[in-house]
């Protein structure tokens, strides 16, 4: 799922040449991040560029419905993309695990692209490691079974958002390491330098296994729309390569 979130990010960015889609999924990945820092809409992000390229629909779990939608893109302005999006919304660990479990039962065309949203909202039932384990391999096995479902050459990718901690907090630092073993692709979002109204961040994407990390500086504007640039130690100057745009940080 690394590639999704690359193209995510080169998207409409001079630095380089356009990059083709492939029906290949990756690795389940991890994405990482502050309250704030554009996690949600990073997702959503991934669930319009899923969207579009003629594979099946996308599932959104989150647990309550989106404040706003991403604007200041193509993709967010065509109402076919949107309509590939089935938004559910667990409102417990418990409803997430059945949702989960009875994925096998669904009807229709299988999803190729599964999405959860606020992880830490399901690890903060008192769950143990053994149930955190559980929840994280359930995902991964649902993404599973929905590749398999799909046929060859439709695999289901798998991204999961989790809120980390204050930096210099360690609380979290256990189950990040658990949910690692199962999500071998993360993408970290941290905070820098912001002007004014701004929130800008630094997305470094660590694809897992034998594929180069990249960085991307993230720029989130008063009015909620965000552009994206790459990181200069990949591209020299990088004032004027934006990207994707998207509303609503999370």
């Amino acid at each position: 799922m690394a590639e999704t979130l690359r193209r995510v990010l080169n998207s409409g960015s001079a630095a380089g040449p356009a990059e083709e889609s492939t029906a290949e999924a990756g690795p389940p990945l991890l994405l990482l991040g502050g309250p704030g820092s554009g996690k949600t809409a990073l997702l959503f992000a991934a669930a319009l560029e899923t969207a579009g390229e003629g594979q099946g629909p996308v599932l959104f779990l989150t647990r309550r419905p989106l404040q706003s939608l991403p604007r200041g893109t193509r993709a967010a302005l065509e109402p076919l993309r949107l309509q590939k999006i089935r938004f559910q919304y667990p409102p417990s660990t418990l409803e997430l695990l059945r949702l989960l479990c009875s994925a096998h039962e669904a009807r229709g065309a299988a999803p190729s692209l599964l999405l959860l949203d606020g992880l830490e909202e399901y690890l903060t039932e008192d769950l143990g490691p053994q149930e955190a384990a559980y929840l994280a391999a359930l995902l991964v096995d649902t993404a599973a079974h929905f590749s398999h479902q799909g046929g060859p050459g439709q695999g289901c990718g798998l991204i999961v958002a989790l809120q980390t901690q204050e930096e210099g907090d360690s609380g979290d630092a256990q189950p990040l390491a658990l949910l690692q073993r199962y999500f071998p692709a993360q993408c970290w979002l941290q905070p820098n330098a912001s002007g004014p109204g701004q929130h800008c961040l630094r997305a470094c994407l660590e694809p897992g296994g034998l594929e180069p990390r990249a960085e991307w500086w993230v720029t989130f504007q008063p009015d909620g729309e965000m552009t994206v640039t790459q990181w200069p130690t990949q591209a020299g100057d990088t004032g004027s390569h934006k990207g994707s745009s998207s509303e609503g940080q999370s």
